[in-house]
């Protein structure tokens, strides 16, 4: 009897340990949601605040409205929505480019031996080890020569923004899908050959489709890396017209920050949509992408 009523009583006990550990967890994840939650929510909100002030700003206003969404969409000294176009823009085709450029130099530096190819790669990761921010007067003064050759490249312009864009994000990111390139068995290639493909129809018709996930996943930080840039669109943009959304909403609101914080919120939840999206679609992409490519270096 004692035996049996000990029994009882650890499996009691080990019920009672496994509802507690379940209820932890339940607690720790409850408090990283509501914690990760809390900003989106207290914007949201503060754009639906029909008075803009920071000052009277409520998580959940007691009478919502969409006068901040109007006011900021039909404002004429401040084009919101052409802010938006430019960054799309911009993202869009940094994105695409960076994409393009970078799966060519990784599929080169994964597949083909040459000469100085080390030095390269090595040259390729020494030069993000030094911040943006360093290059800042060099990009200003080198743009300002190429807009007098390319005027649609010089500064002030999109094409010049996207060139700096292009140049900042290929070394990282040629680095991450070498990674990935360097997992593809290598028998595909000589397959293909065998076949009478050239390396080109490999490239095109065999690697890529297999590499699908590094691509997604290096169109989507380049794309949220550009659109939500600030400090070098507002150092080579200087017309209101060429601003990207980033810059056009930190100038929207000016010295009018407490007062028109309800717009300001409200640019920031349609500024958000963009990337929501993108993000939406590719997601079935992104895990294997971020992982496969850690094997091998």
């Amino acid at each position: 009897m004692s035996s049996a009523a000990s029994k009882k009583s650890s499996g009691l006990s080990m019920a009672g340990r496994r509802r507690l550990d379940t209820g932890l967890r339940l607690l720790i994840a409850f408090l990283f949601i509501l914690y990760a939650l809390f900003p989106i929510v207290y914007v949201i909100g503060t754009s639906l605040n029909p008075s803009g002030s920071l000052q009277t700003s409520q998580i959940i206003p007691s009478n919502p409205s969409l006068n901040n969404y109007r006011s900021l969409l039909t404002s004429q000294t401040n084009p919101f929505m052409l802010w938006m176009r430019n960054s799309m823009i911009v993202s869009t085709t940094t994105s695409i480019l960076t994409v393009a450029l970078c799966s060519l130099a990784a599929y080169s530096f994964s597949r083909f031996r040459w000469k100085s190819r080390k030095r390269l790669l090595q040259g390729l990761l020494l030069s993000q080890v030094f911040p943006n921010i360093l290059a800042i007067v060099a990009v200003f003064l080198m743009l300002q020569q190429i807009g007098r050759i390319f005027p649609a490249f010089g500064l002030n312009t999109l094409g010049g923004l996207i060139l700096i864009y292009l140049g900042g994000a290929i070394g990282f990111n040629t680095w991450l899908m070498k990674g990935f390139f360097d997992t593809v068995p290598r028998d595909l290639d000589e397959s293909a050959m065998l076949d009478g493909a050239s390396s080109w129809q490999t490239f095109t018709t065999i690697i890529l489709p297999l590499v699908r996930p590094v691509l997604a996943v290096i169109f989507m930080l380049s794309f949220i890396g550009t659109y939500g840039d600030f400090l070098l669109a507002r150092v080579l943009l200087t017309n209101t017209r060429q601003y990207t959304v980033a810059v056009g909403l930190s100038l929207f609101i000016g010295q009018q920050f407490g007062q028109r914080w309800g717009e300001f919120a409200a640019g920031a939840v349609l500024a958000a949509i963009p990337t929501m999206i993108l993000f939406y679609i590719s997601q079935s992409q992104l895990q294997g992408g971020l992982t496969s490519g850690a094997v091998k270096g």
